[in-house]
């Protein structure tokens, strides 16, 4: 006999049939999102909703009244400058140097479609710099779309868990990868997308010495920019900085979004920052796809323009208007998503509370802070058996299967979607759920 759930066994059940999809665990974020639709539809019951990581907060208004103006002006009808307007590459310049203190030329800041779109244009120029480079090395866990980005390419990767490779054992595990002579390119997210783990300040050096003795890029994924607030980056020019590979080498890019920070989503506006180094860093490998050896150029010139000809008008104008006030220290970015960190550590005592345990819960010897996402596991079950009991109590979430960890136990939760209000339902369905089990 099958136990009482909240959401009836039967509805699941036709659902994950007519799905055809055989592993809720090996599916993607969107195929997750369209199955909790169709049972939420089906039902009538809400899902407490951890699947998406989606900004769940008003957009910053500084931003709003910037792009208005700018619309109102008429700059709708005009092409934008492929490099980016000038006022907003000069305020990127001035918020790298005062949240993470690297010194970088406006020239060398380029606003693409969301970072997304900005990794993807430094992905397909680097896999081009040498032709016996043709791999980028991802430190994992990490977003699973810039995978798919390597796929759709038709680019090489490799990859591997970073959790059992803290500390000082990054950099064996590291150097295996780079002294065979195939990387380009290594790329990790920090505050991490899905494990909320931070690299620390002698990992990022590891990493950067590592990329000078093996003159590689380092793709520093900053999507969380300043999220994880154990430290206050709020203050302009004034430590602590959000901790980067940029103090310990010349060869980073940096993708910073417009998306969580400054919960901006939905103009998908995001930066990508190369150093002044390789901003001008020449290939003679580049010449055949972008016509220049530069590299700076190449990516503006040769993939920027070819995947989008640019970046929408009026969002520069609103990212620019956001970014000076970070920098005049008139608007405190941490503010606002303060309350992502709140709801996690809410949420996570919920969870630990009723048997559930945190997988990636420390920093070499710190607790990872409280932020947009946390893991979690129970006792027992492989994440794609709790991901397909989910289903029948109400909560959605994704597996880290498909992020490139190897706990076969874990699942990503995101908080930004939950309402405070749907707390009480969430703990009432992990009581039922800790009784059934």
């Amino acid at each position: 006999m099958k136990q009482n759930t909240p959401i009836p066994h039967e509805i699941v059940d036709e659902v994950l049939s007519k799905s055809g999809i055989k592993s809720v665990g090996k599916a993607s974020i969107r195929e997750v999102k369209r199955l909790i639709n169709e049972i939420e539809a089906a039902s009538g019951e809400k899902f407490v909703r951890m699947e998406m990581g989606i900004p769940g907060l008003p957009p910053c208004k500084l931003g709003v009244d910037a792009q208005i103006e700018a619309l109102k002006n008429g700059c709708a009808s005009i092409y934008p400058d492929i490099e980016g307007i000038p006022e907003l590459k000069s305020e990127m310049a001035r918020f790298v140097k005062n949240f993470i203190d690297l010194d970088v030329n406006p020239e060398c800041c380029i606003p693409t479609v969301g970072s997304m779109m900005g990794g993807m244009a430094g992905f397909m120029t680097f896999a081009r710099t040498r032709k016996e480079r043709d791999t980028t090395l991802f430190i994992d866990p990490g977003f699973p779309v810039q995978k798919q980005q390597h796929r759709v390419l038709g680019l090489k990767y490799e990859t591997f868990d970073v959790y059992d490779f803290r500390g000082e054992k990054l950099r064996d595990k590291l150097e295996s990868y780079l002294k065979k002579g195939n990387i380009h390119s290594v790329i990790y997210s920090n505050p991490n997308n899905p494990s909320w783990i931070c690299l620390t300040e002698q990992e990022l050096q590891i990493i950067g010495e590592l990329a000078t003795k093996y003159d590689i890029c380092v793709f520093e994924d900053l999507a969380y920019f300043g999220m994880d607030l154990r430290k206050n980056i709020s203050k302009p020019g004034v430590p602590p900085y959000q901790a980067s590979v940029g103090k310990y080498t010349e060869n980073y890019a940096l993708l910073i979004s417009g998306s969580k920070a400054f919960s901006y989503a939905g103009e998908r506006i995001g930066m990508l920052v190369l150093s002044n180094h390789l901003y001008h860093k020449e290939f003679d490998d580049l010449v055949p796809f972008f016509g220049t050896k530069q590299l700076g150029r190449a990516i503006i010139y040769g993939a920027v323009y070819a995947i989008s000809s640019g970046t929408a008008h009026s969002a520069q104008y609103a990212l620019a208007a956001i970014l000076k006030g970070c920098n005049d220290g008139t608007y405190n970015y941490i503010d606002d998503i303060k309350e992502y960190a709140e709801k996690a550590a809410i949420m996570k005592r919920l969870f630990t509370d009723n048997g559930f345990y945190i997988v990636y819960d420390k920093d070499i010897d710190q607790p990872v802070s409280d932020g947009f996402y946390f893991t979690i596991a129970y006792p027992g079950m492989t994440s794609d058996e709790l991901l397909t009991e989910f289903m029948y109590y109400g909560i959605s979430a994704i597996s880290l299967g498909i992020t490139g960890s190897e706990r076969t136990d874990g699942i990503r939760s995101c908080v930004s979607l939950v309402p405070r209000s749907m707390f009480p339902v969430l703990e009432k369905r992990l009581q039922i759920f800790k009784n059934n089990h």
